[in-house]
Formats: C-alpha cells, structure tokens, sequence
C-alpha cells in the first residue's frame, strides 16, 4: 500500500530530523559520519573498503538511534531513579560504545 510506505517514510524521516535537532551525540556521530565519509573515499580506492569503512561509521549511527529511543521510552515511564531503568540506559550506552570501538578496529585493520 503506497500509503503505508509513505506513513513509514514520514515518520523515519520525522526520527531522523528529531534526532539531528536534539540528540547531541547523534549530532557528533553524523559530523564523524560525513567526514569519515570523505576520508574513506580520499585513503582508499577500492569500492568494497570505502563500503566497509562507511557502514562501519553508518553502524554507530543506527545504534544511537537504538540507544536513544530507549533512553526516550526509560524517560516516558518516569524519571525516578531505579535500578532496571538505569541497566536499560546503561546497556544501550554500552552498545554505542562497542559500536564506536567496532569501527574504529575496521579502520585500523583496513588503513593501517
């Protein structure tokens, strides 16, 4: 149903401008995103490396995405402090993390 795709494509681009507005990290993921970007076309000239090295960059920004709409659902619930709540947030910044040290390791073992 064309409606429906377009409903989806509304509301993914609704995220996508949400987030590029108010999320400082995801902010800092896409300037890391887009210069990363021009660099993996400067450093290599094979299409399969610049590929790697721009999913691997595209990757941190799909799990902070995952990671804020989870600090946003904890937020929703409420904004006492507790222990599953903290876990939660805690768990998606540990994703971020290992995501970031992901790519890096990739650029490190194609570059170097």
């Amino acid at each position: 149903n064309p409606l429906l795709l377009t409903n989806a494509l509304k509301n993914s681009f609704s995220g996508l401008t949400r987030a590029t507005k108010s999320e400082r990290a995801f902010q800092q993921e896409l300037v890391l995103l887009i210069v990363g970007s021009i660099a993996a076309f400067i450093l290599t000239d094979i299409n399969v490396e610049r590929a790697i090295l721009v999913g691997s960059l595209a990757a941190v920004l799909i799990v902070e995405l995952m990671n804020s709409a989870i600090e946003a659902t904890i937020d929703r619930v409420g904004t006492e402090l507790h222990p599953l709540s903290k876990k939660a947030k805690d768990l998606g910044s540990a994703a971020v993390f290992v995501s970031l040290i992901s790519a890096a390791v990739i650029w490190l073992i194609i570059l170097v």
